[in-house]
């Protein structure tokens, strides 16, 4: 049934579960790809299905803008648009709309922005956010928050946790709860009781599912570990945690451990694009370093993707600087792998209790 979570396996906070949608189910700990534009970058859906990645993102933000309402919904949704029948989670734009600082004017109906594309004028509401992803068809719909950049005010904080708990009342009350679940957003900066007050103010509207927003927004790595384990101890534990915006393999190893199922972020793809190739033990590296020149083995001897059961790291080191596009995508579909693959080994180490050995010897080798 949509909706349904059911967790099979725990380790301390840690947990395998699984949660029903109406394209299928999705296993959890699971990181998800990000598809802005409706695309993963340089990935096709035939792509992401041999990864294993079960759930994509995208962005209302963007996809308003381009192609648009009325383009998404003669296609018949945005799983027909992209060619992708398994699940799709929608950002909610805030994020975006709240970066473009010289662009929009907030008020407590909601947000007046321009497009950053043509400078055409454009207006949020908790409303109108909700319907968008509910006639693109997606699975889950993020309410519509705000999000302060870090370091802030308390002041700015407390005006933020307020709006977003008014603004996630109005897109529960116009949710139509057809078979797109609506997720909400914890906001709160790192101010340990802002974030119980979001929390409590969230839950209380009994969603499908909970993120921790307003993190990976210029604080520290202890401060983000700090505030998510903290945040996610507060969210139900019958139903999906998710910490937006994070993709290393130390970020999503801690998060694991502090009993978060979900993660997204554009950093497999982005570090792909410019020869940054992410490994199954956490070290990073750049192809264009000169000890790759000559290296015939894979780009990681643990990983078991189609890219390093195929291609040496000299001969992607040659194509990148060659300024061959095919490199690019190579390491993005590498780097996908390396996420969904790190997943999926935790989940059976948590089955198997090995989760401690797992988590410990993934953050004592991960670049920091």
């Amino acid at each position: 049934m949509i909706g349904d979570f059911v967790v099979h396996a725990t380790a301390g906070a840690a947990r395998h579960a699984t949660f029903s949608t109406a394209h299928g189910e999705v296993a959890t700990p699971c990181f998800m790809p990000v598809g802005t534009l409706a695309d993963v970058k340089l990935l096709e859906p035939r792509d992401l299905h041999e990864l294993n990645a079960r759930i994509v993102l995208a962005n209302t933000y963007h996809l308003w803008l381009r192609p648009g309402r009325e383009t998404l919904v003669a296609a018949g949704g945005l799983h027909r648009f992209m060619a992708w029948d398994g699940p799709i989670l929608t950002d909610s734009g805030g994020y975006q709309v709240f970066s473009l600082e010289s662009r929009r004017e907030i008020d407590d109906d909601g947000v007046t922005f321009r497009s950053h594309l043509d400078g055409s004028k454009h207006r949020f509401t908790p409303e109108n956010v909700v319907a968008f992803q509910e006639d693109l068809g997606v699975d889950v719909a993020m309410a519509f928050d705000e999000c302060v950049k870090l370091p802030s005010s308390r002041k700015d904080v407390e005006r933020a946790v307020t709006r977003t708990t008014a603004w996630a009342q109005r897109c529960a009350a116009a949710w139509r709860r057809g078979p797109t679940m609506l997720f909400g957003i914890v906001q709160g900066g790192l101010d340990e009781d802002l974030r119980a007050q979001s929390s409590a103010e969230l839950v209380a509207l009994d969603l499908p599912g909970y993120a921790i927003g307003g993190l990976s927004v210029g604080e520290s790595r202890a401060e983000m570990d700090r505030v998510a384990r903290f945040t996610a101890a507060l969210l139900p534990a019958n139903k999906p945690r998710y910490l937006m915006g994070v993709g290393t393999v130390r970020d999503l190893v801690a998060g694991i451990d502090r009993g978060i199922d979900l993660f997204d972020c554009v950093y497999p793809t982005r570090s792909g694009r410019h020869g940054r190739a992410l490994t199954r033990s956490g070290i990073e590296y750049n192809v264009r370093n000169a000890g790759c020149v000559r290296d015939f083995g894979p780009l990681d001897p643990a990983c078991d993707c189609r890219v390093c059961a195929t291609y040496t790291k000299a001969y992607i080191a040659h194509l990148f600087r060659s300024g061959e596009l095919l490199a690019q995508r190579l390491i993005s579909y590498h780097n996908v792998a390396a996420l969904t693959s790190l997943v999926r080994d935790a989940r059976a180490a948590i089955d198997g209790g090995r989760w401690k050995a797992f988590r410990d010897a993934l953050l004592a080798s991960a670049s920091p």
